[in-house]
């Protein structure tokens, strides 16, 4: 019975939250703040989930300027839970079939997020091209999802290059930004579904003398550290 409420609330609140946003977005649409003010609409509905989450930044990330973001993408309560980090200023990147998607694709696209067409990689190298010029002529950040995909439990996946291409063509940082496991850890049936940790690391300087394949390998293998390390924190509540 908890199940069929909670997912009869999310319901209601995607639908009100999408209205409500596409307003937003048409009185100033691409507004450079506009996707973090709707992504902490979402990210505080983890409380209506039943979880707890605990958000925390490195000194050096509060203040870093343009950067890109690479965080990891585990599965659909993401929107829910480190929805909750995306910082001022920032957009995302996303799937250019998110714009078919009613209410939700429109608001996407309106409120200044960039969509890519991974099928053609000439149109994905474009994109690239295009975050980096909003990064430079609008002092924009940019987040990602790195790993090109959701894990759905199966670790912190390979990261792809364009977050890296995009950094290094804009002349910003990489910043990593990670969350505890949550495979098969919400239950909408369940009440208390415990604590998510969610960590904004330190900033990475890129030296294009490196290549975008190197920083990759690099991110990935402090992200992975770190996510063990959030996970042996829920392990200890």
């Amino acid at each position: 019975m908890l199940a069929v409420i909670r997912i009869l609330i999310m319901l209601l609140f995607i639908l009100l939250s999408c209205i409500c946003g596409l307003l937003l977005s048409i009185v100033r649409p691409f507004h450079p703040n506009n996707v973090h003010i709707i992504a902490s609409w979402f990210g505080s509905v983890a409380k209506m989930l039943g979880v707890k989450l605990v958000l925390k930044h490195h000194p050096d990330a509060r203040n870093v300027g343009p950067a890109v973001y690479v965080a990891n993408h585990q599965n659909n309560y993401d929107l829910f839970t480190i929805a909750a980090m995306v910082p001022e200023n920032c957009v995302s990147v996303g799937k250019k079939s998110l714009k078919w998607i009613p209410f939700f694709g429109q608001l996407y696209w309106l409120s200044g997020n960039i969509l890519i067409d991974r099928a053609n990689r000439s149109k994905a190298a474009g994109t690239i091209s295009k975050a980096a010029a909003k990064i430079k002529q609008k002092g924009l950040s940019v987040w990602m999802f790195a790993e090109g995909t959701r894990s759905y439990g199966r670790g912190l996946l390979p990261l792809k290059t364009g977050a890296f291409h995009t950094a290094m063509s804009a002349n910003v940082p990489i910043v990593p930004v990670c969350m505890s496991s949550t495979h098969k850890t919400i239950k909408l049936n369940r009440w208390d579904n415990g604590t998510i940790y969610i960590e904004m690391l330190a900033p990475v300087a890129l030296d294009k003398a490196t290549s975008a394949r190197e920083y990759a390998k690099h991110v990935h293998a402090i992200m992975a550290a770190k996510i063990t390390a959030l996970d042996a924190q829920v392990r200890e509540k």
